[in-house]
Protein backbone atom coordinates (compact mmCIF):
# COMPACT_ATOMS: atom_id res chain seq x y z
CA UNK A 1 0.00 0.00 0.00
CA UNK A 2 2.85 2.44 0.89
CA UNK A 3 4.53 1.88 -2.01
CA UNK A 4 1.40 1.94 -4.51
CA UNK A 5 0.60 5.73 -2.42
CA UNK A 6 4.52 6.75 -3.82
CA UNK A 7 3.58 5.81 -7.29
CA UNK A 8 0.90 7.89 -6.91
CA UNK A 9 2.24 10.55 -5.75
CA UNK A 10 5.07 10.23 -8.36
CA UNK A 11 2.81 10.46 -10.98
CA UNK A 12 0.95 13.17 -9.77
CA UNK A 13 4.41 15.83 -9.59
CA UNK A 14 4.84 14.82 -12.70
CA UNK A 15 1.81 15.70 -14.13
CA UNK A 16 1.94 18.74 -12.21
CA UNK A 17 5.40 19.74 -13.38
CA UNK A 18 5.38 18.93 -16.61
CA UNK A 19 1.55 19.41 -18.41
CA UNK A 20 1.76 23.52 -17.64
CA UNK A 21 5.56 23.97 -19.21
CA UNK A 22 4.49 21.70 -22.28
CA UNK A 23 0.88 23.70 -23.00
CA UNK A 24 2.94 26.86 -21.85
CA UNK A 25 5.19 26.33 -25.01
CA UNK A 26 2.31 24.80 -27.14
CA UNK A 27 3.27 21.17 -27.21
CA UNK A 28 0.28 19.87 -25.88
CA UNK A 29 -0.63 17.60 -22.24
CA UNK A 30 -0.23 14.21 -24.10
CA UNK A 31 3.43 14.75 -25.02
CA UNK A 32 3.83 16.35 -20.92
CA UNK A 33 2.50 13.00 -20.03
CA UNK A 34 5.06 10.60 -22.47
CA UNK A 35 7.83 13.28 -21.54
CA UNK A 36 6.93 12.35 -17.68
CA UNK A 37 6.67 8.51 -17.87
CA UNK A 38 9.66 8.18 -20.06
CA UNK A 39 11.72 10.00 -17.00
CA UNK A 40 10.10 8.67 -14.20
CA UNK A 41 9.79 4.60 -15.83
CA UNK A 42 12.51 2.15 -16.04
CA UNK A 43 14.87 3.39 -18.37
CA UNK A 44 15.67 6.80 -17.00
CA UNK A 45 15.47 7.35 -13.22
CA UNK A 46 14.04 4.15 -12.21
CA UNK A 47 11.17 5.32 -10.06
CA UNK A 48 8.73 3.22 -11.41
CA UNK A 49 9.90 -0.30 -11.65
CA UNK A 50 6.52 -2.05 -13.50
CA UNK A 51 4.65 0.02 -16.40
CA UNK A 52 3.09 -2.77 -17.43
CA UNK A 53 0.54 -2.91 -14.59
CA UNK A 54 0.27 0.81 -14.77
CA UNK A 55 -0.64 0.40 -18.40
CA UNK A 56 -3.51 -1.90 -17.90
CA UNK A 57 -4.61 0.10 -15.27
CA UNK A 58 -4.80 3.07 -16.67
CA UNK A 59 -6.63 1.58 -20.21
CA UNK A 60 -9.84 2.41 -18.06
CA UNK A 61 -8.98 5.98 -19.11
CA UNK A 62 -9.88 4.87 -22.54
CA UNK A 63 -13.04 2.90 -21.42
CA UNK A 64 -14.33 6.38 -19.89
CA UNK A 65 -13.06 8.43 -22.94
CA UNK A 66 -15.14 5.94 -25.33
CA UNK A 67 -18.09 6.28 -22.93
CA UNK A 68 -18.29 10.16 -22.94
CA UNK A 69 -17.89 9.57 -26.84
CA UNK A 70 -20.83 7.42 -26.54
CA UNK A 71 -23.17 9.98 -24.65
CA UNK A 72 -22.86 12.78 -27.48
CA UNK A 73 -23.41 10.10 -30.03
CA UNK A 74 -27.53 9.37 -30.31
CA UNK A 75 -28.05 6.04 -32.05
CA UNK A 76 -29.33 8.64 -35.17
CA UNK A 77 -26.32 10.21 -35.46
CA UNK A 78 -24.15 7.19 -35.06
CA UNK A 79 -25.93 5.76 -38.07
CA UNK A 80 -25.19 8.54 -40.32
CA UNK A 81 -21.83 7.55 -39.46
CA UNK A 82 -22.22 3.70 -40.76
CA UNK A 83 -20.76 4.72 -44.12
CA UNK A 84 -17.16 5.67 -42.54
CA UNK A 85 -17.09 2.76 -40.12
CA UNK A 86 -17.63 0.09 -42.41
CA UNK A 87 -16.17 1.66 -45.62
CA UNK A 88 -13.51 3.39 -44.52
CA UNK A 89 -12.36 2.10 -41.51
CA UNK A 90 -12.70 -1.46 -43.36
CA UNK A 91 -10.66 -0.34 -46.50
CA UNK A 92 -7.88 1.56 -44.12
CA UNK A 93 -7.74 -1.61 -42.18
CA UNK A 94 -7.25 -4.20 -45.04
CA UNK A 95 -5.02 -2.03 -47.03
CA UNK A 96 -3.00 -0.55 -44.36
CA UNK A 97 -2.32 -4.24 -43.30
CA UNK A 98 -2.03 -6.05 -46.01
CA UNK A 99 0.59 -3.63 -47.60
CA UNK A 100 2.68 -3.71 -44.35
CA UNK A 101 2.44 -7.42 -44.37
CA UNK A 102 4.05 -7.71 -47.75
CA UNK A 103 6.49 -5.19 -46.71
CA UNK A 104 7.06 -7.73 -43.85
CA UNK A 105 7.27 -10.51 -46.29
CA UNK A 106 10.11 -8.75 -48.23
CA UNK A 107 11.97 -7.87 -45.39
CA UNK A 108 12.04 -11.64 -44.58
CA UNK A 109 9.88 -11.86 -42.15
CA UNK A 110 7.52 -15.44 -41.67
CA UNK A 111 3.83 -15.44 -43.06
CA UNK A 112 2.74 -15.32 -39.64
CA UNK A 113 5.23 -12.40 -37.96
CA UNK A 114 4.61 -10.54 -41.52
CA UNK A 115 0.67 -10.66 -40.58
CA UNK A 116 1.13 -9.52 -36.68
CA UNK A 117 3.69 -6.72 -37.55
CA UNK A 118 1.07 -5.95 -40.82
CA UNK A 119 -2.10 -5.52 -39.05
CA UNK A 120 -0.52 -4.27 -35.73
CA UNK A 121 0.46 -1.20 -36.67
CA UNK A 122 -2.66 -0.68 -39.04
CA UNK A 123 -4.53 0.05 -36.09
CA UNK A 124 -4.43 3.55 -34.87
CA UNK A 125 -4.43 5.03 -31.09
CA UNK A 126 -8.32 6.13 -30.06
CA UNK A 127 -7.10 7.47 -26.69
CA UNK A 128 -4.09 9.71 -28.58
CA UNK A 129 -6.46 10.77 -31.78
CA UNK A 130 -9.40 11.15 -30.04
CA UNK A 131 -7.97 13.45 -27.09
CA UNK A 132 -6.07 14.90 -29.90
CA UNK A 133 -9.01 15.84 -31.55
CA UNK A 134 -11.25 17.16 -28.39
CA UNK A 135 -7.89 19.38 -27.17
CA UNK A 136 -8.05 21.49 -30.03
CA UNK A 137 -12.01 21.06 -30.50
CA UNK A 138 -11.85 19.29 -33.76
CA UNK A 139 -13.88 15.83 -32.71
CA UNK A 140 -17.18 17.29 -34.53
CA UNK A 141 -15.21 18.61 -37.71
CA UNK A 142 -15.36 16.39 -40.98
CA UNK A 143 -12.13 15.52 -40.54
CA UNK A 144 -12.78 14.25 -37.00
CA UNK A 145 -15.57 12.49 -37.57
CA UNK A 146 -13.76 10.33 -40.48
CA UNK A 147 -11.01 9.66 -37.61
CA UNK A 148 -13.61 8.14 -35.38
CA UNK A 149 -14.89 5.96 -37.76
CA UNK A 150 -11.82 4.68 -38.65
CA UNK A 151 -11.06 4.34 -35.15
CA UNK A 152 -14.46 3.02 -33.77
CA UNK A 153 -13.89 -0.10 -36.75
CA UNK A 154 -10.45 -0.56 -35.67
CA UNK A 155 -11.51 -1.28 -32.18
CA UNK A 156 -14.06 -3.82 -33.95
CA UNK A 157 -11.19 -5.30 -35.52
CA UNK A 158 -9.16 -5.90 -33.27
CA UNK A 159 -11.69 -9.03 -32.28
CA UNK A 160 -10.80 -11.37 -35.36
CA UNK A 161 -7.00 -10.44 -35.42
CA UNK A 162 -6.77 -12.39 -32.19
CA UNK A 163 -8.80 -14.61 -33.71
CA UNK A 164 -6.74 -15.21 -36.34
CA UNK A 165 -3.63 -15.59 -34.10
CA UNK A 166 -5.29 -18.52 -31.92
CA UNK A 167 -5.46 -19.89 -35.55
CA UNK A 168 -2.34 -19.55 -37.01
CA UNK A 169 -0.58 -21.13 -33.46
CA UNK A 170 -3.01 -24.34 -33.80
CA UNK A 171 -5.51 -22.65 -30.99
CA UNK A 172 -9.37 -23.06 -32.08
CA UNK A 173 -10.63 -19.82 -31.60
CA UNK A 174 -13.21 -19.34 -29.98
CA UNK A 175 -14.37 -16.26 -31.70
CA UNK A 176 -15.13 -18.61 -34.78
CA UNK A 177 -17.41 -21.03 -32.98
CA UNK A 178 -21.67 -20.79 -33.57
CA UNK A 179 -21.46 -20.77 -29.42
CA UNK A 180 -19.20 -17.80 -29.39
CA UNK A 181 -21.06 -15.87 -32.17
CA UNK A 182 -24.37 -16.57 -30.11
CA UNK A 183 -22.87 -15.32 -27.32
CA UNK A 184 -21.83 -12.07 -28.68
CA UNK A 185 -25.11 -11.66 -30.05
CA UNK A 186 -27.19 -12.20 -26.98
CA UNK A 187 -24.55 -9.90 -25.14
CA UNK A 188 -25.03 -7.07 -27.41
CA UNK A 189 -28.90 -8.16 -27.06
CA UNK A 190 -29.07 -7.59 -23.76
CA UNK A 191 -27.02 -4.61 -23.30
CA UNK A 192 -29.61 -2.67 -25.61
CA UNK A 193 -32.64 -3.82 -23.84
CA UNK A 194 -31.51 -3.13 -20.21
CA UNK A 195 -29.56 0.28 -22.08
CA UNK A 196 -33.17 1.02 -22.99
CA UNK A 197 -35.63 -0.12 -20.50
CA UNK A 198 -33.93 -0.38 -17.46
CA UNK A 199 -30.89 1.58 -16.50
CA UNK A 200 -32.42 4.85 -17.04
CA UNK A 201 -35.49 3.88 -14.84
CA UNK A 202 -32.92 3.15 -11.95
CA UNK A 203 -30.82 6.38 -12.63
CA UNK A 204 -33.83 8.20 -12.27
CA UNK A 205 -34.80 6.82 -8.76
CA UNK A 206 -31.16 7.27 -7.66
CA UNK A 207 -31.65 10.89 -9.03
CA UNK A 208 -34.62 11.35 -7.10
CA UNK A 209 -32.52 10.71 -3.96
CA UNK A 210 -30.17 14.08 -4.47
CA UNK A 211 -27.32 11.93 -3.38
CA UNK A 212 -24.45 12.87 -5.91
CA UNK A 213 -21.85 10.18 -4.83
CA UNK A 214 -24.71 7.00 -5.17
CA UNK A 215 -24.87 8.51 -8.77
CA UNK A 216 -21.37 8.41 -9.61
CA UNK A 217 -20.98 5.09 -7.84
CA UNK A 218 -24.19 4.02 -10.32
CA UNK A 219 -22.09 5.99 -13.74
CA UNK A 220 -19.30 3.75 -12.73
CA UNK A 221 -21.00 0.33 -12.12
CA UNK A 222 -22.16 1.15 -16.04
CA UNK A 223 -19.12 1.90 -17.87
CA UNK A 224 -17.13 -0.29 -15.76
CA UNK A 225 -19.92 -3.39 -15.94
CA UNK A 226 -20.41 -3.04 -19.58
CA UNK A 227 -16.58 -2.72 -20.08
CA UNK A 228 -15.79 -5.96 -18.22
CA UNK A 229 -18.95 -7.83 -19.46
CA UNK A 230 -18.11 -6.95 -23.24
CA UNK A 231 -14.11 -8.18 -22.27
CA UNK A 232 -14.91 -11.49 -21.40
CA UNK A 233 -17.12 -12.38 -24.48
CA UNK A 234 -13.70 -11.50 -26.74
CA UNK A 235 -15.00 -7.76 -27.31
CA UNK A 236 -12.44 -4.94 -26.26
CA UNK A 237 -13.76 -2.93 -23.08
CA UNK A 238 -13.63 0.09 -24.64
CA UNK A 239 -16.44 -1.01 -27.36
CA UNK A 240 -18.50 -1.90 -24.64
CA UNK A 241 -18.45 1.61 -22.49
CA UNK A 242 -19.40 3.10 -26.03
CA UNK A 243 -21.77 1.46 -26.63
CA UNK A 244 -23.43 2.39 -23.04
CA UNK A 245 -22.64 5.48 -24.00
CA UNK A 246 -24.80 5.67 -27.07
CA UNK A 247 -27.72 4.02 -25.36
CA UNK A 248 -27.70 6.65 -22.34
CA UNK A 249 -27.04 9.44 -25.57
CA UNK A 250 -30.88 10.51 -25.27
CA UNK A 251 -31.17 10.14 -21.68
CA UNK A 252 -32.65 13.04 -19.29
CA UNK A 253 -28.98 12.38 -17.18
CA UNK A 254 -26.69 12.67 -20.30
CA UNK A 255 -25.05 15.87 -18.86
CA UNK A 256 -25.05 15.08 -15.16
CA UNK A 257 -22.89 11.83 -16.63
CA UNK A 258 -20.50 13.46 -18.78
CA UNK A 259 -19.86 15.63 -14.94
CA UNK A 260 -19.73 12.82 -12.63
CA UNK A 261 -17.25 10.68 -15.19
CA UNK A 262 -14.88 13.60 -16.60
CA UNK A 263 -12.53 13.54 -14.07
CA UNK A 264 -12.04 9.94 -14.02
CA UNK A 265 -11.67 10.14 -17.77
CA UNK A 266 -9.02 12.93 -17.72
CA UNK A 267 -7.02 11.83 -15.03
CA UNK A 268 -6.84 7.94 -16.00
CA UNK A 269 -5.88 8.90 -19.63
CA UNK A 270 -2.94 11.10 -18.61
CA UNK A 271 -1.99 7.71 -16.41
CA UNK A 272 -2.16 6.21 -19.63
CA UNK A 273 -0.25 8.44 -21.61
CA UNK A 274 2.67 8.10 -18.76
CA UNK A 275 2.65 4.29 -18.58
CA UNK A 276 2.97 4.63 -22.46
CA UNK A 277 6.07 6.81 -21.71
CA UNK A 278 7.21 4.56 -19.53
CA UNK A 279 6.94 1.31 -21.49
CA UNK A 280 9.55 2.84 -24.23
CA UNK A 281 12.67 0.31 -24.44
CA UNK A 282 15.09 2.54 -24.40
CA UNK A 283 18.01 -0.16 -24.69
CA UNK A 284 16.08 -1.35 -28.16
CA UNK A 285 16.54 1.80 -29.74
CA UNK A 286 20.13 2.41 -28.49
CA UNK A 287 21.23 -1.19 -29.90
CA UNK A 288 19.32 -0.96 -33.18
CA UNK A 289 18.08 2.71 -33.17
CA UNK A 290 18.43 2.49 -37.42
CA UNK A 291 15.88 0.08 -37.94
CA UNK A 292 13.27 1.21 -34.86
CA UNK A 293 13.48 4.51 -36.67
CA UNK A 294 13.45 3.38 -39.86
CA UNK A 295 10.24 0.95 -38.87
CA UNK A 296 8.19 4.16 -36.97
CA UNK A 297 8.49 6.82 -39.93
CA UNK A 298 8.31 4.46 -43.11
CA UNK A 299 5.05 3.04 -41.58
CA UNK A 300 3.86 6.62 -40.30
CA UNK A 301 4.13 8.09 -43.99
CA UNK A 302 2.49 4.95 -45.68
CA UNK A 303 0.03 4.93 -43.50
CA UNK A 304 -1.14 8.56 -43.70
CA UNK A 305 -0.80 8.46 -47.41
CA UNK A 306 -3.71 5.43 -47.26
CA UNK A 307 -5.63 7.11 -45.28
CA UNK A 308 -5.17 10.28 -46.99
CA UNK A 309 -6.30 7.99 -50.70
CA UNK A 310 -8.61 6.68 -48.99
CA UNK A 311 -10.39 10.23 -47.86
CA UNK A 312 -9.94 11.35 -50.82
CA UNK A 313 -12.02 8.24 -52.28
CA UNK A 314 -14.87 8.97 -49.21
CA UNK A 315 -15.52 12.27 -51.00
CA UNK A 316 -13.74 13.96 -48.34
CA UNK A 317 -12.00 16.81 -49.44
CA UNK A 318 -8.66 17.77 -50.05
CA UNK A 319 -8.05 19.43 -46.71
CA UNK A 320 -9.84 17.44 -44.35
CA UNK A 321 -8.15 13.90 -45.90
CA UNK A 322 -5.04 15.57 -45.06
CA UNK A 323 -6.34 16.46 -41.68
CA UNK A 324 -7.42 12.82 -40.79
CA UNK A 325 -4.36 11.73 -42.11
CA UNK A 326 -2.09 13.27 -39.50
CA UNK A 327 -4.54 12.38 -36.70
CA UNK A 328 -4.45 8.94 -37.08
CA UNK A 329 -1.27 7.75 -38.54
CA UNK A 330 0.39 6.44 -35.58
CA UNK A 331 0.06 2.97 -33.66
CA UNK A 332 -2.27 2.21 -31.04
CA UNK A 333 -2.80 0.40 -27.71
CA UNK A 334 -4.12 -2.43 -29.06
CA UNK A 335 -0.70 -3.02 -31.33
CA UNK A 336 0.88 -3.56 -27.59
CA UNK A 337 -1.87 -6.32 -27.04
CA UNK A 338 -1.93 -8.16 -30.47
CA UNK A 339 2.22 -8.11 -30.08
CA UNK A 340 2.47 -9.60 -26.58
CA UNK A 341 -0.04 -12.54 -27.63
CA UNK A 342 1.70 -13.27 -30.44
CA UNK A 343 4.85 -13.29 -28.39
CA UNK A 344 3.40 -15.97 -25.93
CA UNK A 345 2.06 -18.04 -28.91
CA UNK A 346 5.38 -18.17 -30.70
CA UNK A 347 4.61 -15.80 -33.49
CA UNK A 348 6.70 -13.41 -32.77
CA UNK A 349 10.38 -13.27 -31.26
CA UNK A 350 11.72 -11.46 -28.02
CA UNK A 351 13.57 -9.03 -30.49
CA UNK A 352 10.70 -8.35 -33.12
CA UNK A 353 8.07 -7.89 -30.30
CA UNK A 354 10.44 -5.46 -28.63
CA UNK A 355 11.59 -4.02 -31.81
CA UNK A 356 7.79 -3.19 -33.24
CA UNK A 357 6.43 -2.07 -29.73
CA UNK A 358 9.32 0.39 -29.74
CA UNK A 359 8.35 1.75 -33.08
CA UNK A 360 4.54 1.81 -31.73
CA UNK A 361 5.47 4.27 -28.74
CA UNK A 362 8.18 6.30 -30.90
CA UNK A 363 4.79 6.54 -33.31
CA UNK A 364 2.75 7.58 -30.04
CA UNK A 365 5.84 10.20 -28.80
CA UNK A 366 5.69 11.91 -32.00
CA UNK A 367 1.79 11.74 -32.81
CA UNK A 368 1.28 15.73 -30.95
CA UNK A 369 4.67 17.42 -32.79
CA UNK A 370 3.65 16.15 -36.16
CA UNK A 371 -0.15 16.98 -35.41
CA UNK A 372 1.09 20.40 -34.24
CA UNK A 373 3.37 20.85 -37.44
CA UNK A 374 0.11 20.26 -39.64
CA UNK A 375 -1.60 22.54 -37.55
CA UNK A 376 0.60 25.00 -37.87
CA UNK A 377 1.95 24.89 -41.53
CA UNK A 378 -0.12 22.68 -43.53
CA UNK A 379 -3.54 23.53 -42.91
CA UNK A 380 -5.00 25.67 -45.59
CA UNK A 381 -8.40 26.20 -44.28
CA UNK A 382 -9.35 26.72 -40.69
CA UNK A 383 -12.64 24.98 -40.12
CA UNK A 384 -14.86 27.23 -37.87
CA UNK A 385 -16.39 24.73 -35.56
CA UNK A 386 -12.90 24.48 -33.96
CA UNK A 387 -13.27 28.01 -32.60
CA UNK A 388 -13.05 28.13 -28.76
CA UNK A 389 -16.13 29.22 -27.07
CA UNK A 390 -15.49 32.76 -25.96
CA UNK A 391 -14.82 34.19 -22.31
CA UNK A 392 -17.93 35.24 -21.03
CA UNK A 393 -16.92 38.58 -18.81
CA UNK A 394 -20.53 39.49 -17.65
CA UNK A 395 -20.79 39.13 -13.76
CA UNK A 396 -24.89 39.41 -13.95
CA UNK A 397 -27.44 40.19 -16.32
CA UNK A 398 -31.63 39.27 -15.83
CA UNK A 399 -32.05 38.08 -18.84
CA UNK A 400 -30.12 34.84 -20.20
CA UNK A 401 -30.77 34.61 -24.22
CA UNK A 402 -29.62 30.90 -25.65
CA UNK A 403 -29.85 31.45 -29.59
CA UNK A 404 -29.70 34.71 -31.53
CA UNK A 405 -31.56 34.16 -34.93
CA UNK A 406 -34.73 35.49 -35.74
CA UNK A 407 -36.24 35.51 -32.87
CA UNK A 408 -33.53 36.28 -30.16
CA UNK A 409 -32.54 39.37 -31.94
CA UNK A 410 -36.04 41.22 -32.11
CA UNK A 411 -36.15 39.65 -27.82
CA UNK A 412 -32.93 41.69 -27.55
CA UNK A 413 -33.37 44.76 -29.11
CA UNK A 414 -36.53 45.20 -27.22
CA UNK A 415 -34.74 44.72 -24.15
CA UNK A 416 -32.40 47.01 -24.60
CA UNK A 417 -34.55 49.80 -26.02
CA UNK A 418 -36.18 49.26 -22.05
CA UNK A 419 -32.44 48.88 -20.06
CA UNK A 420 -33.05 45.59 -19.01
CA UNK A 421 -29.13 43.77 -19.44
CA UNK A 422 -29.05 40.72 -20.72
CA UNK A 423 -26.65 38.52 -22.56
CA UNK A 424 -26.65 36.81 -25.74
CA UNK A 425 -25.03 33.09 -26.18
CA UNK A 426 -24.93 31.35 -29.72
CA UNK A 427 -23.25 28.08 -31.00
CA UNK A 428 -23.12 29.23 -34.66
CA UNK A 429 -19.98 31.04 -35.20
CA UNK A 430 -21.10 32.64 -38.54
CA UNK A 431 -24.17 34.03 -36.75
CA UNK A 432 -21.88 34.86 -34.28
CA UNK A 433 -19.25 36.78 -36.49
CA UNK A 434 -22.27 38.32 -38.27
CA UNK A 435 -24.30 39.80 -35.30
CA UNK A 436 -20.69 40.98 -34.34
CA UNK A 437 -20.66 43.22 -37.54
CA UNK A 438 -23.73 45.31 -36.46
CA UNK A 439 -22.47 45.76 -32.85
CA UNK A 440 -24.74 43.67 -30.97
CA UNK A 441 -22.39 42.04 -28.17
CA UNK A 442 -22.97 37.77 -28.34
CA UNK A 443 -20.94 35.26 -26.98
CA UNK A 444 -19.91 32.27 -28.88
CA UNK A 445 -20.93 29.55 -26.56
CA UNK A 446 -23.09 26.16 -26.64
CA UNK A 447 -25.98 26.98 -24.01
CA UNK A 448 -26.05 23.31 -23.80
CA UNK A 449 -23.09 23.08 -21.61
CA UNK A 450 -22.92 23.27 -17.95
CA UNK A 451 -19.80 25.29 -17.38
CA UNK A 452 -21.01 27.90 -20.00
CA UNK A 453 -24.40 28.78 -18.62
CA UNK A 454 -22.34 28.90 -15.20
CA UNK A 455 -19.89 31.83 -16.78
CA UNK A 456 -22.64 33.36 -17.63
CA UNK A 457 -24.25 33.77 -14.07
CA UNK A 458 -27.15 31.96 -15.14
CA UNK A 459 -27.89 31.23 -11.30
CA UNK A 460 -28.48 35.38 -10.57
CA UNK A 461 -30.38 35.98 -13.95
CA UNK A 462 -34.09 36.14 -13.75
CA UNK A 463 -35.43 35.05 -16.95
CA UNK A 464 -34.27 32.04 -19.29
CA UNK A 465 -35.31 32.83 -23.06
CA UNK A 466 -34.69 29.94 -25.11
CA UNK A 467 -34.49 30.53 -28.59
CA UNK A 468 -32.75 27.87 -30.06
CA UNK A 469 -33.93 26.98 -33.41
CA UNK A 470 -32.91 23.01 -33.17
CA UNK A 471 -35.73 21.18 -31.72
CA UNK A 472 -33.75 18.39 -29.56
CA UNK A 473 -31.27 20.85 -28.54
CA UNK A 474 -33.52 23.26 -27.01
CA UNK A 475 -35.09 20.57 -24.49
CA UNK A 476 -31.91 19.77 -24.00
CA UNK A 477 -31.29 23.00 -22.89
CA UNK A 478 -34.17 23.08 -21.16
CA UNK A 479 -33.71 19.99 -19.48
CA UNK A 480 -30.29 21.26 -18.21
CA UNK A 481 -31.64 24.77 -16.84
CA UNK A 482 -35.04 23.22 -14.76
CA UNK A 483 -32.44 20.68 -13.47
CA UNK A 484 -29.79 22.88 -11.98
CA UNK A 485 -31.34 26.78 -12.00
CA UNK A 486 -34.71 25.72 -10.92
CA UNK A 487 -35.31 29.78 -9.71
CA UNK A 488 -34.95 30.95 -13.28
CA UNK A 489 -38.31 30.76 -15.31
CA UNK A 490 -37.73 29.76 -18.90
CA UNK A 491 -39.83 31.90 -21.74
CA UNK A 492 -39.10 29.53 -24.88
CA UNK A 493 -39.86 29.59 -28.35
CA UNK A 494 -41.19 26.34 -29.91
CA UNK A 495 -41.09 25.26 -33.66
CA UNK A 496 -44.32 22.93 -33.36
CA UNK A 497 -46.96 21.97 -31.30
CA UNK A 498 -44.67 18.42 -30.77
CA UNK A 499 -41.90 20.48 -29.11
CA UNK A 500 -44.70 22.47 -26.94
CA UNK A 501 -45.55 19.72 -25.71
CA UNK A 502 -42.18 17.97 -24.93
CA UNK A 503 -41.18 21.84 -22.84
CA UNK A 504 -44.88 21.37 -21.14
CA UNK A 505 -43.44 17.90 -19.76
CA UNK A 506 -40.28 20.08 -18.12
CA UNK A 507 -42.75 22.46 -16.35
CA UNK A 508 -42.46 25.07 -18.74
CA UNK A 509 -45.66 27.09 -19.21
CA UNK A 510 -44.31 30.41 -21.15
CA UNK A 511 -44.03 28.61 -24.65
CA UNK A 512 -44.43 30.52 -27.90
CA UNK A 513 -45.11 29.01 -31.07
CA UNK A 514 -42.66 30.74 -33.47
CA UNK A 515 -45.46 30.58 -36.48
CA UNK A 516 -48.53 30.86 -34.56
CA UNK A 517 -48.87 35.08 -34.33
CA UNK A 518 -47.89 35.68 -37.85
CA UNK A 519 -50.47 33.13 -38.93
CA UNK A 520 -53.31 34.61 -37.50
CA UNK A 521 -52.29 37.99 -38.76
CA UNK A 522 -52.26 36.33 -42.57
CA UNK A 523 -55.43 35.18 -41.99
CA UNK A 524 -56.92 38.34 -40.36
CA UNK A 525 -55.43 40.45 -43.64
CA UNK A 526 -56.72 37.73 -46.27
CA UNK A 527 -60.25 38.26 -44.30
CA UNK A 528 -60.28 41.52 -44.07
CA UNK A 529 -58.95 42.24 -47.13
CA UNK A 530 -62.09 39.84 -48.85
CA UNK A 531 -64.46 42.32 -47.27
CA UNK A 532 -65.30 40.58 -43.72
CA UNK A 533 -65.81 42.92 -40.45
CA UNK A 534 -62.61 43.41 -38.56
CA UNK A 535 -64.39 43.20 -35.40
CA UNK A 536 -66.06 40.05 -36.54
CA UNK A 537 -62.82 38.87 -37.39
CA UNK A 538 -60.90 40.00 -34.48
CA UNK A 539 -63.40 38.10 -32.57
CA UNK A 540 -63.01 34.69 -34.58
CA UNK A 541 -59.43 35.23 -33.82
CA UNK A 542 -60.00 34.76 -30.22
CA UNK A 543 -62.55 32.26 -30.34
CA UNK A 544 -59.29 29.97 -32.15
CA UNK A 545 -57.20 30.97 -29.88
CA UNK A 546 -59.09 29.86 -27.10
CA UNK A 547 -59.94 26.56 -28.24
CA UNK A 548 -56.75 25.69 -29.78
CA UNK A 549 -55.36 26.17 -26.15
CA UNK A 550 -57.80 24.06 -25.06
CA UNK A 551 -57.07 21.60 -27.54
CA UNK A 552 -53.18 21.60 -26.55
CA UNK A 553 -53.87 21.26 -23.46
CA UNK A 554 -55.99 17.81 -24.24
CA UNK A 555 -53.04 16.92 -26.68
CA UNK A 556 -50.60 16.92 -23.70
CA UNK A 557 -52.81 14.34 -22.09
CA UNK A 558 -52.94 11.67 -24.77
CA UNK A 559 -49.51 12.21 -25.42
CA UNK A 560 -48.75 9.25 -24.76
CA UNK A 561 -51.37 6.91 -26.66
CA UNK A 562 -50.96 7.53 -30.45
CA UNK A 563 -54.18 6.60 -31.32
CA UNK A 564 -56.29 8.97 -28.45
CA UNK A 565 -54.05 11.48 -29.77
CA UNK A 566 -54.88 11.81 -33.57
CA UNK A 567 -58.68 10.87 -32.62
CA UNK A 568 -58.87 13.80 -30.57
CA UNK A 569 -57.04 15.77 -32.61
CA UNK A 570 -59.14 14.79 -35.79
CA UNK A 571 -62.49 15.34 -33.58
CA UNK A 572 -61.33 18.70 -31.80
CA UNK A 573 -60.02 20.39 -35.11
CA UNK A 574 -63.68 19.75 -36.28
CA UNK A 575 -65.67 20.94 -33.58
CA UNK A 576 -63.31 24.09 -33.85
CA UNK A 577 -64.44 25.19 -37.41
CA UNK A 578 -67.73 24.62 -36.45
CA UNK A 579 -67.89 26.88 -33.29
CA UNK A 580 -65.97 29.32 -36.29
CA UNK A 581 -68.99 28.39 -38.85
CA UNK A 582 -71.43 29.14 -36.05
CA UNK A 583 -69.72 32.47 -34.76
CA UNK A 584 -69.47 33.86 -38.98
CA UNK A 585 -73.72 32.77 -38.99
CA UNK A 586 -74.26 34.37 -35.65
CA UNK A 587 -72.74 37.67 -36.96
Amino acid sequence: MHSVLIELLIFSAAAIVFVPIFVRFGLGPILAYLFAGVLVGPMVLGWIKDPVVILHFSELGVVFLLFIIGLELAPARLWKLRDAIFGLGLLQVLVTGLLFMQIGLFFGLEKTAAFVAGFGLALSSTAFAVQLLEYHRQLNTRHGQGAFAVLMFQDIAVVPILALLSFFSGGKGESFTILGFVKVLAVIGATVFVGNYVIRHIFRMIAETKIREVFIAMALLVVLGTAVLFESIGLSMGMGAFMAGILLANSEYRHELVASLDPFKGLLLGLFFIAVGMSLDIHVIAAKPAIVLGITFAFMLLKGLIVFVLGRCFRFDKDSAKNMAFTILQGGEFAFVLFSVALSKGLLSYEQASIFNAAVTMSLMLTPLVFKLNQKYFRKSSDISERPFDVIDEHSSDVIIAGFGRFGQIVARLLRVEDISFTILDNDVLQVETARKFGNKVYYGDAGRMDILESAATAKAKFFVLAVDDMQKSIEIAQMVRKHFPAIEIIARARNRQHVIKLMELGITSIHREVYASSLEVAKDILVKKGANIEHVKRRLEIFKFHDAKILKEQFEHRDDEKKFISFTTKANAELEQVLKADREKS
